[in-house]
């Protein structure tokens, strides 16, 4: 199977791309690598899967020097005719659409980077997969669509029309959109709601990360709504792992779909969304124990009010990708802080 996977020099588009190339996948990485946080970081990740960074080109594949099924290509999504024309010449069997503006606070002070990132270039990955029709197009929607909801856990049969950051408005319009090319088109698509992903290569944006800076250089931690937050935070390889099991199970036609009774999450068409998390949340202050111990030094704790555009608790209900995927999250929270502090520790030479 030849996939494109889009973000790869991004934290989830990394681990994704190098889990297919190591199962023997063919796959194209894409990434416009902007500097939304340290390029260098970013430079790294690619780096580690054989993509020089001095052989990176705007618009020029560039093949890894350890894997022999992986390119890698820096390139806009807004640019819609240079990813036409890679759509028609690499004939894609899967899309996996990761790349994305992320960050609710962000959105916040540059809105219109989301509108840009996160809605021209999801139209464009629609009409490459229209006109160079593929077999699946998966693609990465938040938690963060939730918004004001407050009934926990968090289904896809829930409605989600009450948004609290232009980022979770901008992940619901993809799946509106989504639905509307299944429809129209049959192309088969899958969403996934990512519930607060977290592990080696993470981004530095995230809560274990600038934990772990400010924790090291003796600093205080800001810790929101008084340390009274709930997260499903979801190790990278769990993710990975339910990403490739989604991929490989092209969204279908729900039989029992009811249009007297809606159901948010499918459709008529070949259209699905799932829940991808861990489905048991930790309280951010057992998270942030769990950083003390792995790194053998307290924390000087700042407490704050909940931000806006923030919720104080995330919790999914993940049965049907069970059901459906065999998807099965298995890695403690000990376990997974622990593995990004040592590669944290590895990574800055601390």
């Amino acid at each position: 199977m030849k996939y494109l996977v889009t973000g790869t020099a991004g934290f989830i588009g990394f681990h994704v791309a190098q889990k297919l190339v190591e199962r023997g996948d063919e796959v194209v990485g894409l990434d416009v690598i902007n500097d939304y946080y340290d390029i260098q970081l970013k430079f790294a990740r690619l780096e580690s899967e054989g993509i020089s960074k001095e052989k990176i080109e705007v618009g020029k594949p560039v093949q890894s020097s350890s894997h022999p099924n992986y390119r890698f290509i820096q390139l806009d999504l807004s640019d819609k005719d240079s990813l036409m024309k890679l759509f028609e010449k690499e004939k894609f069997d899967v899309v996996i659409h990761l790349a994305a503006q992320a960050g609710v606070r962000y959105s916040l002070t540059h809105p219109e980077v989301y509108i840009q990132s996160n809605i021209i270039a999801f139209l464009n990955i629609l009409e490459c997969c229209r006109f160079h029709p593929v077999k699946h197009l998966v693609y990465a929607s938040s938690s963060s669509v939730y918004g004001s909801n407050e009934k926990l856990p968090f289904s896809t049969s829930d409605s989600v029309d009450h948004p609290i950051s232009l980022y979770a408005a901008s992940k619901k319009s993809n799946e509106l959109m989504a639905h509307t090319y299944s429809h129209l088109f049959g192309i088969p698509t899958t969403g996934l709601r990512f519930f607060t992903v977290y592990g080696p290569w993470g981004r530095p944006d995230m809560a274990l990360f600038l934990f772990t800076e400010a924790i090291l250089k003796g600093k205080p931690i800001q810790v929101f709504n008084h340390g009274k937050m709930r997260r499903d935070f979801t190790y990278i390889d769990d993710i990975v792992e339910g990403v490739i099991k989604v991929a490989d199970r092209p969204a279908q036609p729900n039989p029992n779909f009811d249009p007297q009774n809606p159901d948010p999450g499918s459709g008529k068409v070949p259209y699905k969304v799932y829940n991808i998390g861990n489905s048991s949340p930790i309280l951010l202050m057992d998270y942030i124990q769990a950083i003390e111990k792995a790194l053998g030094k307290d924390a000087i704790m700042e407490f704050l009010p909940l931000q806006p555009g923030d919720v104080p608790a995330s919790h999914a209900d993940v049965s049907d990708l069970i059901r459906d995927t065999g998807y099965k999250p298995e890695t403690s929270i000990e376990f997974g802080v622990k593995s990004f502090v040592d590669w944290y520790l590895d990574y800055y030479k601390k």
